[in-house]
């Protein structure tokens, strides 16, 4: 972990991610946030469609979630995780931007293996249409 102090808007999603309330995220996406999924081509774009995406894998991914590492600097993070899905070991990175304002304008996920990518958006879609 760096030594420097967590960015605020770093330290914003941690507290939304273990508290597994996707309320924080309002204050903390930027109108024209972009969410980069591992399961979707196209970057799916705004806020609305971001926290969707988000709150979803609040729900599917957030009571085994686990962050293992992060690198970041004064705009910008990486950020490793594992979490667990029907027995399955996901193991994954979270990389995210930020504006000067705090908010962030981007969110991408990359998840490995297959076979978890294959569990998550199983059960991602099940959420997103609930």
């Amino acid at each position: 972990m760096p030594s420097s102090p967590i960015p605020a808007p770093l330290a914003a999603w941690h507290a939304v991610a273990e508290a597994r309330d996707p309320a924080g995220l309002d204050a903390l996406l930027h109108d024209d946030c972009v969410f980069r999924s591992p399961a979707v081509h196209t970057p799916q774009e705004g806020k609305e469609l971001t926290t969707a995406y988000l709150s979803a894998a609040i729900v599917v991914l957030g009571p085994t979630l686990s962050y293992r590492h992060e690198w970041y600097d004064a705009s910008s993070a990486v950020l490793e995780f594992e979490a667990e899905l029907d027995g399955l070991t996901i193991h994954g990175i979270d990389m995210m931007r930020w504006d000067e304002d705090g908010r962030l304008t981007e969110f991408t996920v990359m998840v490995r293996p297959f076979k978890a990518l294959q569990k998550v958006m199983e059960k991602m879609v099940a959420e997103l249409l609930g």
